[in-house]
């Protein structure tokens, strides 16, 4: 991944949780460098959200500070002092004011954070940040993931060159709410907060709010995207603005590519599941329905098993509490009708579906056959390797 313009980066081995791996990152912009986010809804959302939710809307930033191996949620008091010292000593080093610097943390839940660790780094990291190293960025952020996650596009704006560039974790305890994991993202554009959290709340609603690994919403997610202004193109106010279709394109296709990759990364998965529906009351209900279908453990396991059950998406889309219409209802898998009009095909071969199953890439098309609401989802199947995981991810 490129180098984007006025953005550095370094990271350390704090010994968090792990003691043979990077765990702090520190992702530094340029001064005036604008900022938006998304963040979890979550009831017991993480003291580093709830800070970041706190100075989000002054929508500058200097820098994000990002530990893995412990997430700083239901910490209590000690969680938000924890915040504060991490906030305090970065403003410090870096010269800036405490609400330009953003944190987030990820990892185990309802243990203190040993913040002495963070910010006993924070000089040394200051002292080697530099362009580009996105991989090692990404791999610092990392907990039960197997992959480093990163993408980037070049679109242009008013005819000049412009970079968006970003990463990601999450593998387990996926099922965002306006907001994924952890996503940074950043742009040499030059937009203002206001417009750049328009177009991420459009992006975000089309990308990370649209996977599931196991329906389970985190403590943390928090998606923060930032803009250093160093490409010198138009003034750009609106996002109606048609010099910026081109950005707008190219950063949903970077939210896109990076929350697929998490679902491709989910915890044991095995298979990759495309999920689209039509015919629905509304985007939101094809999404929801979507969703029903995607988190079902019954579906999950039967794409794990290679199972052509197809009577278990029809039980996900009656679950799911979105307007369907039974005796229209209609189903395809790898391109291949199984149902329509309300009931099996016809003279139905189960042979290709059976074949399709075998595959990696598992393609379902639902149109519940009511209105001209479309969604599409991105999930994977469940199998025993989530268990192992998930059963022995304290120690």
């Amino acid at each position: 991944m490129p180098a984007v313009d006025g953005v550095s980066v370094a990271t350390a081995k704090a010994g968090i949780k792990y003691r043979s791996r990077t765990d702090l990152c520190m992702i530094a912009l340029d001064p005036g460098s604008t900022i938006a986010g998304v963040l979890t809804r979550s009831k017991t959302a993480a003291a580093p959200v709830e800070w970041c939710r706190k100075i989000l809307s002054r929508g500058r930033a200097r820098a994000i500070v990002v530990n893995s191996g412990n997430a700083n949620a239901f910490t209590g008091k000690r969680g938000n002092a924890s915040v504060e010292r991490i906030v305090a000593a970065a403003s410090e080093r870096l010269g800036c004011r405490r609400g330009e610097i953003f944190v987030a943390s990820t990892g185990v839940i309802g243990e203190a954070l040993p913040d002495g660790l963070v910010t006993g780094h924070l000089a040394g990291l200051a002292d080697e940040l530099a362009p580009g190293r996105w991989q090692a960025a990404a791999e610092a952020i990392m907990t039960t993931d197997t992959f480093p996650k990163g993408a980037v596009r070049r679109c242009e704006i008013g005819g000049k060159p412009v970079t968006i560039a970003g990463i990601a974790k999450g593998s387990g305890m996926i099922a965002p709410d306006m907001a994924t994991m952890l996503a940074f993202v950043t742009t040499d554009a030059r937009l203002p907060a206001p417009l750049l959290q328009s177009l991420l709340w459009r992006s975000a609603d089309r990308s990370f709010n649209c996977i599931t690994v196991d329906g389970d919403t985190s403590t943390s997610d928090t998606v923060l995207l930032a803009a250093t202004g160093r490409v010198r193109h138009p003034k750009i106010t609106a996002a109606a603005d048609p010099n910026l279709k081109s950005f707008k394109s190219a950063l949903e296709d970077v939210l896109c590519d990076l929350a697929q990759q998490v679902v491709r990364d989910g915890e044991g998965a095995s298979k990759f599941v495309t999920i689209t529906v039509t015919g629905a009351a509304s985007r939101s209900a094809a999404r929801r329905i979507g969703l029903a279908i995607g988190n079902s453990p019954l579906v999950k396991t039967a794409i794990a098993g290679e199972d052509a059950n197809w009577g278990r998406i029809v039980m996900a889309v009656g679950k799911s509490g979105e307007r369907a219409d039974r005796d229209r209802l209609a189903i395809k898998i790898g391109g291949v009708a199984v149902a329509g009009e309300g009931e099996v095909v016809p003279g139905y071969d189960e042979a290709p579906v059976a074949a399709h199953m075998q595959g990696e890439s598992i393609d379902i098309a639902v149109d519940v056959g009511v209105g001209r609401g479309r969604a599409t989802v991105w999930t994977c199947d469940l199998t025993h390797g989530y268990i192992s995981i998930n059963a022995d991810y304290r120690s």
